[in-house]
């Protein structure tokens, strides 16, 4: 069964930066476009980043120019840098693996989340 296990969520300050990673095990990782989905209380999960398995990269417009995604084959693992973190970056971080599974279908895996806080 897939795995995939995410570390390196915390309490920062405003301003400060954090480094999530995400483990993945029991999938062909290059395959997979590698994701990072954040929910934050009373709302709906939301995409933060996305690299595709050639390296392309995706970015929502609220963490543009702040969080980087990166990925590293040889260690099955994706990562997001989070810098000049704001309140607003307040949430549970999820990592998401997808691959193509046919016309208009793809499968989706998940990790179980962990905790950004940002507060003063």
């Amino acid at each position: 069964q897939v795995q995939l296990v995410e570390s390196g969520g915390g309490l920062v300050q405003p301003g400060g930066s954090l480094r999530l990673s995400c483990a993945a095990s029991r999938i062909m990782f290059s395959i997979y476009t590698m994701g990072w989905y954040r929910q934050a209380p009373g709302k709906q999960r939301e995409l933060a980043a996305t690299i595709t398995s050639g390296g392309s990269t995706n970015y929502a417009d609220s963490v543009k120019g702040r969080f980087t995604i990166s990925r590293d084959n040889a260690k099955n693992t994706v990562y997001l840098q989070m810098n000049s973190l704001k309140p607003e970056d307040t949430a549970v971080y999820y990592c998401n693996a997808r691959v193509a599974a046919g016309p208009s279908r793809s499968n989706d895996y998940w990790g179980q989340g962990t905790q950004v806080t940002v507060s003063s």
